[in-house]
């Protein structure tokens, strides 16, 4: 489950070292090619709120295999994209069909215990964190050397492979849910409005998706500007220093059975802010941009296992949409912050981009801390 979590989410990160090369490839602007990382997070934020959820209801393993497949044919129809168009509607069907860990999270989370269920939840969202970062790298050093058509049929390749090592492999998982897929999609609201704790967690996810997503959307105009004048395989080199916070998953995941998911996620986000200040001030130095990146996704990995850590042990029967509640805000936040990153860059450059990001982490303190806290917690029916 953890590979198969790090291969498909690779197909939606791939596309951010690439950036420059393929707004060269149509003539774009840094801010219109940077719409390509957006989409395919609205894409994927769309298959979390209207595929996700039929986990609770459809037999997951052959939901999962159809998924894969489709994400197949979309990366090839990125690969051979005549023109930006065709780019931008594949890479929205990318991030659609791209949905599949999140419905694999569950699934781990319904096999295990619940003493160790924050535990095996961070060792499958390890593997979730590496494919997200070292797609970075590996599409960074494919794009330089062979063009970053090649990555996207790579990318194909490997996701065919996968459907039959998992057609193989993969158990069986049957739902609970008995209704129709109108009242799966219903009972989101449900969810949402009667648990203060999922609104403050989805909350929470959103500010710090937004904050992460504007750093790593911007990281490679930032690094062929006149500051270091790297290139893409450089800035996909990034993503393999920022797979220590994959490192932090297992950890995040084991704190919170002991400790309580609080403490990971108000540690998580002092993290995120103080990787900000040290971006601010120290980013313009390798050194501290290293640095920077590391604690960066230490503290973002942190507080997103610690959060579903929290929201996984709310109603165990309708744990996929739970996650789909949650990860549709975070992924919303992320599309947010692409789009705010791009828009800081190109107004103000680096000084614009870590001002986004503290903004973020800043109200992400606030929201849990302050949010829902009072609020009686009322049993959905569900």
């Amino acid at each position: 489950m953890a590979i198969t979590c790090g291969l498909v989410v690779a197909n939606i990160y791939y596309n951010q070292p690439l950036l420059a090369e393929i707004g060269r490839t149509f003539r774009l602007s840094e801010s219109e090619v940077s719409l390509v990382a957006t989409i395919t997070q609205v894409g994927y934020t769309l298959g979390l709120l209207f595929v996700v959820p039929l986990g609770d209801k459809r037999e997951r393993k052959s939901l999962i295999l159809v998924l894969i497949l489709a994400a197949a044919l979309c990366m090839a129809g990125a690969a051979s994209a005549p023109s930006f168009v065709i780019l931008a509607a594949a890479s929205l069907c990318i991030g659609i069909f791209s949905a599949v860990p999140q419905l694999l999270m569950p699934m781990a989370a319904s096999l295990a215990s619940d003493e160790e269920r924050g535990r095996v939840v961070g060792k499958v969202m390890s593997g979730l964190l590496i494919g997200i970062l070292l797609s970075r790298t590996i599409s960074g050093y494919v794009g330089a050397h062979f063009g970053w058509r090649t990555m996207f049929w790579a990318g194909a390749a490997v996701m065919v492979l996968l459907t039959g090592i998992l057609a193989q492999m993969l158990p069986r998982n049957q739902p609970n849910f008995q209704g129709s897929y109108g009242g799966l999609l219903k009972s989101l609201v449900t969810l949402t409005r009667d648990l203060p704790v999922l609104r403050r967690s989805a909350l929470v996810g959103t500010c710090m998706f937004a904050g992460f997503s504007a750093f790593w959307t911007t990281l490679v105009f930032f690094l062929e500007s006149d500051t270091y004048r790297y290139g893409s395989d450089v800035a996909g080199l990034f993503g393999l220093i920022g797979a220590t916070g994959a490192f932090a998953a297992s950890f995040a995941g084991k704190s919170a059975d002991r400790k309580g998911p609080d403490f990971g996620i108000n540690l998580g986000i002092l993290l995120f802010v103080g990787a900000y200040v040290l971006l601010a001030f120290g980013g313009y130095y390798l050194v501290g941009l290293v640095v920077s990146v590391v604690i960066l996704d230490v503290g973002q990995q942190m507080t997103h296992i610690s959060n579903q850590a929290r929201i996984f042990s709310l109603l165990p029967e309708a744990r996929s949409r739970l996650n789909t509640v949650y990860m549709t805000a975070a992924f919303l936040g992320a599309s947010l912050g692409s789009l705010s990153g791009a828009w800081a860059w190109t107004h103000f450059h680096w000084p614009g981009v870590c001002g986004v990001g503290l903004a973020f982490g800043g109200m992400a303190y606030l929201l849990n801390r302050f949010y829902g806290r009072t609020a009686s917690v009322i049993a959905p029916a569900l």
